[in-house]
């Protein structure tokens, strides 16, 4: 089976939308009183968190790209090459 890069944004994502499915559903259930605002904010937010971590991850994974190649040798003291 073929592997693929682990992306914490996407697990994010999930997770709140996971959260915000349970409590809908417990609401639907009459478990639980949630009203209808609270859950708008909470994808929003949830989604928001999503994109910033996702940022942050690629930010991180492209410096150590950056950071992996072998540096250029100038061939002299102070001359960029």
């Amino acid at each position: 089976m073929k592997r693929h890069t682990f992306e914490p944004g996407k697990l994010v994502a999930a997770l709140v939308v996971l959260a915000a499915a349970l409590l809908y559903g417990m609401d639907a259930a009459g478990q639980w009183d949630i009203p209808v605002l609270v859950l708008f904010p909470l994808i929003c937010g949830g989604l928001f968190l999503a994109g910033a971590v996702s940022a942050v991850t690629y930010d991180i994974r492209r410096r150590r790209a950056r950071g992996g190649e072998p540096a250029r040798s100038g061939g002299g003291a102070g001359i960029p090459g």
